[in-house]
């Protein structure tokens, strides 16, 4: 890889984890707050019900992945007047996706609140309120997918840590006014929500208009481009569907056969995980252009290490992270919630085990979109992870407990991964014997080793500070001399030592 691309990615790494960092601190104060504010019914009601308008999401989702795709494409062949055409064809598209968002969540949408969720009488009205708002927010945040692909594509993280300073102190104003104004609560919060997104739209768009000069929207009609993007987005919706699936679909299901306390359970869980991912999140957000990038300019072994180093240092990363937490989740939760909703816990822990699973498949998702050749691919792993939503319907309806829905998805997530891997040897010349030598073999090892000591110390040692402390720094401990000596490959381990050496040199 050339010296520039790992000096480019690193400090756009710096950047996301800056921002990364910055909201997790607020994020996880302000959803305390919030919590305890709304109460857990209200907050349970609130995920849940947008996550009904987020359900018709898979439609924006297929025609984000084309957008990242074409746009870093045209930029990796260095094409600036098909960069123009492109950008100007995915806003027109996405302006025409959010209409139709619009028209199905005021018609299934409503027919779904007001007939299939479990929603309290009394609360229906604010119910109906955090729909529209739920509407109104996701037309905005699909207007402004052109725009943020256009700075992830030009590896601009400056822009989203800025920008996120500015997110966070809002949302901080929110659970001021939460706690000052008397009026419904949740209502509030849904229109301070909206109202924040719509702010920081404006804000990313007059940050592209000043940087780059292809998003000045410029009346253009592509035909060939626009059915190649959409036939593109089409195939996609599998793999986008099964998202939902992860997301929103459970979460509606759960509903139906418990109610929205369990909603609220899962929403703690999303949070908590949500916050782990974001480690591995940002450091595949900088590589990512890189890969489409290597693939536009034919440089197949370049890509297939960048793929390789991609899925064990995202998951090493993300284990050094989990491991504490999945042992040691009941006290954070409480710590951090002091009253934790029923089932969180388990919640928690299985959906952090299945972000491991998928932190492996990124690269394989983001390869498989630098080719531009989707069809088969999401046809298979698509049709595979459908099944998660009629099997979980299945084992709920026979009797089993509400975590059974996530073991399921787990289960199905690691089917579809060694799909991926068979779909790309065909369309990359992914070597599945180096796959598997240069990422399983190495974290199975590092997992293997590193969780003996941290285990047998949570075992032996009773609930409260000095069990979390010590599993904690043994888990540090464990995990990183683990992934430094198993993990990593003797280069990368040398690359370690050599710039940490040229630091303490420059230090001293």
């Amino acid at each position: 890889m050339p010296q520039d691309n790992n000096k480019r990615i690193a400090k756009n790494t710096l950047l996301l984890y800056f921002r990364m960092l910055f909201m997790m601190a607020v994020s996880l104060f302000t959803s305390r707050v919030i919590l305890n504010t709304l109460g857990v019914e209200d907050y349970g009601i609130y995920n849940v019900v947008g996550g009904v308008v987020a359900m018709f999401g898979f439609l924006n989702g297929s025609m984000s992945s084309a957008t990242q795709r074409y746009i870093t494409f045209a930029l990796g062949k260095g094409d600036e007047k098909r960069l123009q055409t492109v950008f100007s064809t995915t806003l027109q598209i996405h302006t025409l996706i959010a209409a139709i968002i619009v028209i199905l969540g005021e018609t299934i949408g409503l027919w779904f609140l007001y007939n299939k969720m479990q929603i309290p009488a009394d609360r229906m009205d604010a119910a109906f309120w955090v729909l529209q708002c739920s509407i109104i927010s996701t037309v905005i945040m699909i207007v402004s997918v052109p725009y943020n692909a256009d700075i992830i594509a030009h590896e601009k993280m400056s822009a989203f840590a800025y920008i996120s300073v500015l997110e966070v102190v809002l949302k901080l104003a929110i659970v001021y006014m939460l706690v000052v104004f008397s009026v419904d609560k949740l209502i509030l919060y849904a229109f301070l929500i909206l109202a924040i997104q719509v702010l920081i739209r404006f804000c990313y768009s007059i940050y592209c208009n000043r940087h780059f000069k292809e998003t000045k929207y410029i009346h253009v009609w592509d035909k060939p481009l626009f059915k190649e993007m959409t036939g593109f987005a089409g195939w996609s919706i599998f793999g986008n569907l099964s998202a939902v699936i992860f997301t929103q679909g459970l979460n509606i299901l759960l509903n139906v056969f418990f109610g929205p306390v369990v909603n609220a359970a899962r929403a703690v869980a999303v949070q908590v995980q949500s916050a782990i991912q974001q480690f591995v999140g940002n450091f595949q957000m900088a590589l990512n252009p890189q890969i489409t990038k290597t693939y536009a300019q034919g440089k197949m072994e370049e890509m297939h290490t960048l793929m390789f180093r991609s899925a064990r240092f995202s998951f090493l990363m993300l284990f050094f992270i989990s491991l504490p937490v999945l042992l040691e989740t009941e006290f954070l939760l409480t710590l951090w919630l002091k009253t934790v909703p029923s089932k969180a816990v388990i919640f928690t822990q299985i959906m952090i085990c299945i972000s491991l699973i998928y932190t492996i498949a990124n690269p394989c998702v983001i390869a498989n979109q630098a080719t531009g050749k989707v069809k088969v691919y999401q046809m298979v792993v698509g049709g595979i992870l459908l099944t998660i939503l009629p099997i979980s319907y299945i084992v709920l309806k026979l009797g089993a407990p509400a975590y059974s829905v996530f073991i399921v998805h787990f289960c199905v997530e690691s089917v579809a991964q060694f799909s991926r891997m068979y779909m790309l040897r065909k369309l990359i010349n992914l070597p599945i014997r180096q796959y598997l030598l240069r990422i399983y073999l190495p974290i199975m090892a590092t997992v293997a080793v590193s969780i003996i000591l941290p285990v047998m110390i949570h075992m032996q040692l009773e609930n409260g500070w000095l069990r979390f402390i010590a599993v904690g720094c043994t888990s540090v401990v464990s995990v990183g001399l683990s992934a430094f000596f198993i993990g990593f490959t003797e280069y990368e381990r040398q690359f370690f030592i050599d710039k940490g050496l040229r630091i303490l040199k420059i230090r001293s």
